[in-house]
């Protein structure tokens, strides 16, 4: 391959990326724009930049003018004047699960800038030595002001988040900490707070609530991520040379949106950077970084019905923020990044937004997780094989019996304390997610004129056409006949395909299929 540029895989300072000959897709445009103001936050999912847009900032404000050469900061900038920098990160430290941890890690952080601006801390709390840091080095430096830029602010709290002590005790610790930084407004010349999350302010920031949150702000959407121009600019080498199918690349990893529009949307760096270096091969490369393992216990326990998640209707309030003990799922899953922004909307007279998965990478990572529910990986992979044999050989009566089998897998103490095996939705969820984790276009509750589907699954060579019913509500032979009586195939007419009818009856008492029944339309 003719690549000029190497991949900055890891890399989260600009300096090792501009000196070493690495691609930069270059954000300083929207820097310049954001110093117009003083007290700044910013949400995104793991992974997306954010310690690189903080490091920008930082040597920006050093004044380090020799890196941003060729960058729109180079001639958009103040470079007479520099600024010291306190720059507080969590994002490297592992789960911090005591209070004592989580002090001593401030306190180190702290006697590290101590030392670099050749300062001794007096001998006290870790909010006293913040703030005694904060007036010495203004005082000191030529401009009396200080920046500072905290990175992963809530790691602390959400490496714990389903301990609910810890979580408390952390955030308790962190709320002291960040508001010392309000106490010093005078001698602060910018703040930039980054993470995943947004607590409410009167958590977590009640002590610093005077922050502009530009989360869901159209003009720094894309502050973080690569747009579609950025990406074929940027790397046209590698899109070349790998032959890479834009079309393709934009359904596996573009899709993330902040502001509601759809110019906007964005790609996550990390899945871009691993698919040009694994030799152009469509993986999950975000998702397998992170352990939605805490998201599945969430959903389980809330009888959350997976297919809900294609369209989610929230109010902008409730997307925003959220508490330890208060934790709406939906906005948990925005926050993290396992479902974006689809369109704005009106609920009531309140602004909402839909919320749907980003992309397919997402959607099928997280529904080969959801599906994984109650049984082994390897009993799942091999239910999977068996899946992908039965359509192949359209035979449905074979997929029953996949599902027959996976729900038998399911031990006695996964439904202790709780009646999920009442819900259809339970199993119509497990069903969804076995679809979704091979990739095939899935529509749950697809509206038709005269009615919805439970399921339509649209796969290369068919259609699949599936209704549910739990034993007390009826059988498979009535579901299949709901499917014919209200012509719900003739949606799909069009597309040339064979039409696969297809009834599934399950036993709450059994906890399993009990009966399917299947036929092609005419």
């Amino acid at each position: 391959m003719n690549i000029k540029k190497k991949l900055p895989i890891g890399l989260s300072t600009l300096e090792g990326m501009i000196s070493d000959n690495y691609t930069y897709v270059d954000k300083t445009r929207l820097i310049n724009e954001l110093v117009s103001g003083k007290y700044y936050f910013l949400s995104r999912p793991r992974r997306f930049g954010k310690s690189l847009l903080l490091d920008t900032l930082k040597q920006a404000y050093l004044g380090n003018k020799k890196i941003f050469k060729g960058l729109y900061l180079e001639h958009h900038w103040d470079w007479n004047t520099q600024y010291p920098v306190i720059h507080v990160s969590f994002a490297m430290s592992s789960a911090i699960e005591s209070g004592a941890v989580l002090r001593d890690i401030i306190t180190a952080q702290l006697s590290a800038h101590a030392t670099l601006y050749n300062i001794i801390l007096p001998d006290r709390t870790y909010e006293t030595q913040f703030d005694y840091l904060i007036k010495s080095i203004a005082e000191q430096s030529v401009s009396k002001k200080v920046v500072i830029l905290i990175d992963e602010y809530d790691k602390p709290i959400l490496d714990v988040i389903d301990q609910p002590e810890s979580a408390y005790h952390n955030r308790e610790i962190l709320k002291s900490f960040y508001g010392v930084i309000k106490d010093n407004d005078a001698h602060l010349q910018f703040v930039f707070l980054t993470g995943v999350s947004k607590f409410s302010k009167v958590g977590l920031f009640s002590g610093l609530n005077n922050l502009n949150d530009i989360s869901l702000d159209a003009k720094y959407a894309d502050i973080c991520g690569y747009t579609q121009a950025e990406l074929e600019n940027t790397f046209s080498d590698y899109l070349t040379a790998g032959n890479v199918d834009k079309a393709m690349l934009k359904l596996w990893y573009n899709g993330y949106n902040f502001a509601g529009t759809e110019i906007q949307k964005v790609y996550n760096p990390f899945d871009i950077l691993l698919f040009f270096d694994k030799g152009f091969q469509y993986r999950s490369f975000w998702f397998e970084t992170g352990n939605p393992a805490f998201l599945i216990k969430l959903i389980q326990r809330y009888h959350y019905y997976f297919p809900e998640m294609e369209e989610v209707h929230i109010s902008e309030n409730s997307l925003s923020t959220f508490e330890i003990d208060d934790i709406p799922l939906p906005t948990l899953l925005f926050q993290t990044g396992y479902l974006t922004i689809k369109a704005e909307t009106m609920i009531g007279a309140m602004r909402g937004y839909v919320l749907s998965y980003p992309n397919l990478e997402v959607k099928a990572s997280l529904n080969n997780a959801l599906a994984r529910m109650g049984t082994t990986t390897l009993l799942q992979s091999a239910n999977m094989n068996k899946l992908v044999a039965c359509l192949a050989k359209k035979d449905l009566q074979g997929l029953g019996e996949v599902f027959h089998g996976y729900f038998s897998s399911i031990p006695h103490d996964w439904y202790r304390n709780n009646d999920i095996q009442h819900y259809e939705g339970f199993y119509a969820s497990i069903v969804y997610s076995y679809f979704c984790a091979l990739g095939y276009k899935t529509i749950a509750e697809d509206a038709t004129n005269v009615g919805k589907i439970d399921l339509t699954i649209e796969l290369p060579d068919k259609i699949l056409i599936l209704e549910f019913k739990l034993k007390k509500n009826g059988d498979a032979i009535s579901a299949l006949q709901q499917i014919k009586d209200r012509h719900y195939a003739d949606k799909y007419k069009t597309q040339k395909k064979p039409i696969h009818l297809m009834g599934i009856c399950f036993d709450s008492d059994e906890r399993n299929v009990c009966d399917v029944v299947s036929c092609i339309e005419d």
